[in-house]
């Protein structure tokens, strides 16, 4: 399969090329970052601590591989990654593999195993732009992506660096999940009712949704939920992928993880940009770009994410595609979920900021209704869930829920050939939306 090549532009950047220049006065550095955003000037001493910051989680590289997309790719020892700095972590001994992968029950007979009807085209294993060179980190290295000052600069502070706004979920009832837009987040999702879940997986097709502003971000996920949604300590664990100009410093669809073990608040981070998940795999880079992506009314491209416990170890491990390993959250980590999830979620995420005072214009999935169908609106098929023994096992129904059906909304489905699934997104704003 091929990769694509995409020009990336940069609204209100003259078509010069970028140049991040770093100028240093006597009391400040003056800052021309990659984020869409005018000079700015930065103390010297928070440029240190930034940098200070920087050390502690851009660790020494065996080898380094530019991206066309320009990330630096550093590939780094697997012990010296910087999940073990987590204090929980100290005597943490790297798990090779898990004990065992998530049994799939057989179909019932006369059931066709198929995956795609015959008039619909999804092409399998969207993957990594920093692939394009046929580049790979040696066996005993994982590949991480660097993080720049300019990075960091476009975070609202260095403690926001790497982390989503806290107060996702304001709170919520037994029955459903209350996600009442809260800073701005509005969904559009699936979900299981109350129960006791080890694990979850689903097949995403992969966009490149128009973001309007540096600071939203669009994304589709799997979350892995336990705790308590209305106070300080819901754990929970995340992976997709996501359009962010604030964290990446451009548009395009990225590979993420996250992990929080205290509702958001201080714990846990995107990627490998703190002490936590503790990556296995020496060809995928988490935070890296995928390509190619789908198209309208053209080729699909998806990847399938699929998250489980460990029933002996206990750590919540992550595959992706056809059961390659990522890597794994330490149950060391959580709380809640150290036993099980009780709540599984699937699909999109935007931030709405409102930045000229009506409803953001920013996509969710490929920025049409889910009404628009295959080809045109985004999709999560195949959805799964873990039991109690190891077992993977199609949710015959599942609840939906939207805040603004009039800006993104969702319809599920269930059929032989993708077992349960939903059509969602939207495009924000418009005439019914504002």
């Amino acid at each position: 399969m091929g990769f694509l090549e995409r020009k990336i532009n940069f609204p209100g950047l003259p078509l010069l090329p970028l140049v991040l220049a770093l100028v240093f006065l006597e009391n400040f550095t003056l800052i021309s970052a990659l984020n869409y955003t005018n000079y700015r000037q930065v103390s010297s001493l928070r440029l240190k601590r930034i940098q200070r910051h920087l050390n502690n989680i851009n660790k020494p590289a065996v080898m380094t591989i530019e991206s066309p997309d320009g990330d630096i790719i550093d590939c780094v020892h697997k012990r010296k990654q910087p999940a073990l700095d987590h204090p929980l972590l100290k005597n943490h001994k790297i798990q090779r593999m898990p004990s065992e992968m998530p049994k799939v029950k057989k179909k019932k007979e006369g059931e066709i195993e198929r995956e795609m009807k015959s008039n619909e085209t999804v092409e399998q294993g969207a993957w990594q732009m920093w692939h394009t060179n046929g580049t790979r980190c040696p066996k005993g290295t994982v590949p991480i992506r660097r993080s720049s000052v300019y990075d960091v600069l476009r975070a609202k502070s260095l403690f926001d660096f790497g982390k989503k706004r806290r107060s996702i979920y304001l709170s919520r009832r037994t029955d459903a999940p209350d996600v009442i837009s809260s800073n701005g987040h509005e969904h559009a999702i699936a979900y299981t009712g109350s129960q006791e879940v080890y694990g979850a997986k689903a097949t995403i097709n992969v966009w490149d949704p128009s973001i309007q502003v540096v600071n939203e971000f669009s994304l589709s996920q799997i979350w892995v939920l336990s705790g308590s949604f209305d106070g300080s300590d819901l754990n929970s664990i995340e992976a997709g992928w996501q359009v962010s100009p604030e964290l990446y410093g451009d548009n395009n669809p990225r590979l993420f993880t996250y992990w929080t073990s205290d509702s958001y608040q201080a714990t846990g981070c995107y990627n490998l940009l703190c002490a936590g998940f503790v990556q296995t795999n020496s060809r995928i880079a988490i935070g890296a770009a995928i390509s190619p992506v789908s198209s309208y009314a053209g080729n699909q491209y998806d990847i399938t994410i699929l998250i489980w416990k460990d029933p002996k170890v206990g750590n919540w491990w992550m595959g992706f595609g056809d059961n390659t390993l990522v890597g794994y959250w330490p149950a060391e980590l959580f709380t809640h979920l150290a036993d099980h999830a009780t709540m599984v979620e699937w699909g999109g995420e935007v931030v709405n900021s409102r930045a000229n005072g009506q409803h953001t214009s920013t996509h969710m999935g490929s920025g049409r209704f889910a009404e628009d169908g295959f080809g045109k609106a985004s999709y999560f098929r195949n959805l799964q869930i873990v039991d109690s023994d190891n077992s993977l096992n199609t949710p015959q129904t599942i609840s939906v829920l939207s805040e603004n059906i009039n800006c993104y909304n969702i319809e599920s489905s269930y059929n032989n050939e993708w077992g349960t699934y939903f059509y969602y997104g939207g495009p924000g704003y418009n005439p019914q939306c504002a």
